[in-house]
C-alpha cells in the first residue's frame, strides 16, 4: 500500500492506494457511521461492509442532482444522524460526489472519507476535494470544495467493473500523462494492453502515477484559480459532448483531448506529431477520437461551462506531451472549432 497526503483548507486528505475494502473498519469510528453506495456496488461487495447503516441510491448520472440529495437527508434523520455521524461514500464517481456533497452539509458539515471503486473515481473523482451536484443541464453547478478525511483506492473492485468504465477510466489516466508526465504517456503507449486486462503491476502503477500529478497540483490551487485548471485538459468540449450526446465521462473526455490538441497545433504551440501521438494512443486504447454531435448544442453548452468568463472561456491547451498551459479563447475562435468537429 502507498499512501498520499494532500493538504486542504478543510483538513488533510490520505490516499491510500491498495488498501481494501475490507479493512474500512481501520479508518473510521466504531459507531456512529453511515454508509452511501448505489446498487450494483451493494450487489457485488455488500458482504465486506462494516455493520453499519446503509444508504442505497441508483446509478448513472442522471440521478446526481438535488433530489437524491433531499432523500439522503431524509434517511440520515431517519437513523438518527447527529454531527457525530461519519459518512462513507462507497462507489464510483457519482457516489462520492454525492456523498461527499451530503456530507458537506448535513448540518453544516460532518466528517466523511471515501472507498473508490471504480478506476475513474480512483484517478480522478475522488482525489482533490471536489464535491457536488448537477442542477438542470448545468453539469456540478452546486458543490463545495471540501477534503475527505480517507480515500481507499482498492485495486480489486475494479474486476467487477464492465469495459466501459475501465475505458473511462484509463482516458483520464491518458489526461494526467498529456498535461503532467511524458514518460507515463510512454509507459501507457507500451502497456496499454495490459492496462485493458487490468494488470495488477501496470494498474497499480497507473493509479499512483496519476495521482502524483494530481495531488501535487491540488497541493498547489485546491480551489482551481490557476494551476488547478490543467485538470480540465479536454473537459471542455468533453463535458459538452457528453450533455449533448449522453456518451460516457471518458469517451466523452477522449475526444475533447483530440480537439484541444487539434487546437493547439493550429494556434502554434504544440507540434503536429505530438497530437497525433496522443490520437494514436486513445484510438489504441479503444476510445473515441471524433463524436458526431450537432454544433448548436455543443456551443450552446460551452457558453454555460463553469470555466467560461464574459466572451471568454478558460481553456487548456499543450506545449508538448506532458507540459499544459491555460488560456482564455474567445467563444467565437471555438465556434470555428465546432463548424470543424461536429
Amino acid at each position: 500500500m502507498k499512501t498520499f497526503e494532500i493538504h486542504g483548507s478543510t483538513g488533510d486528505s490520505f490516499i491510500h492506494v491498495g488498501e481494501t475494502l475490507r479493512n474500512l473498519r481501520k479508518y473510521i469510528p466504531s459507531k456512529n457511521v453511515v454508509l452511501i453506495t448505489d446498487k450494483n456496488v451493494k450487489q457485488f461487495y455488500e458482504n465486506d461492509f462494516p455493520p453499519h447503516p446503509a444508504i442505497t441510491i441508483d446509478t448513472g448520472e442522471k440521478i446526481k442532482n438535488l433530489d437524491t440529495v433531499r432523500d439522503i437527508y431524509e434517511k440520515l434523520v431517519t437513523v438518527g444522524a447527529d454531527r457525530s455521524t461519519f459518512i462513507v461514500g462507497i462507489g464510483g464517481g457519482i457516489v462520492c460526489d454525492i456523498a461527499g456533497f451530503v456530507a458537506s452539509t448535513y448540518l453544516r458539515g460532518v466528517r466523511f472519507g471515501f472507498v473508490s471503486s471504480t478506476l475513474l473515481s480512483q484517478v480522478d473523482a475522488s482525489v482533490g476535494g471536489k464535491n457536488g451536484v448537477n442542477f438542470k443541464d448545468y453539469k456540478n453547478m452546486i458543490g463545495v470544495f471540501n477534503q475527505p478525511e480517507f480515500v481507499i483506492c482498492d485495486l480489486n473492485l475494479l474486476n467487477t467493473l464492465p469495459e466501459k468504465e475501465v475505458l473511462c477510466g484509463l482516458a483520464e489516466i491518458v489526461k494526467h500523462a498529456v498535461i503532467g508526465d511524458i514518460n507515463l504517456f510512454a509507459y501507457l503507449e507500451r502497456h496499454y494492453q495490459e492496462a485493458l486486462a487490468l494488470d495488477n503491476d501496470v494498474i497499480g502503477k497507473l493509479v499512483y502515477d496519476s495521482i502524483i500529478i494530481k495531488s501535487a497540483i491540488v497541493n498547489q490551487d485546491e480551489l482551481e484559480k490557476g494551476e488547478r485548471r490543467k485538470l480540465n485538459f479536454g473537459h471542455t468540449f468533453g463535458h459538452a459532448f457528453e450533455k449533448t450526446t449522453g456518451v460516457p465521462h471518458g469517451e466523452a473526455v477522449s475526444a475533447g483531448m483530440v480537439v484541444a490538441s487539434e487546437i493547439s497545433v493550429k494556434r502554434g504551440d504544440l507540434p503536429s506529431k505530438d497530437a497525433q501521438r496522443i490520437e494514436t494512443l486513445l484510438q489504441k486504447i479503444g476510445l473515441p477520437v471524433r463524436i458526431q454531435a450537432e454544433g448548436k448544442s455543443i456551443l450552446d453548452a460551452l457558453k454555460k461551462d463553469k470555466k467560461r468568463k464574459g466572451d471568454r472561456i478558460y481553456f487548456v491547451m499543450l506545449n508538448e506531451i506532458g507540459n499544459a498551459f491555460v488560456d482564455q479563447i474567445p467563444i467565437k475562435e471555438l465556434e470555428a472549432v465546432i463548424l470543424h468537429f461536429c
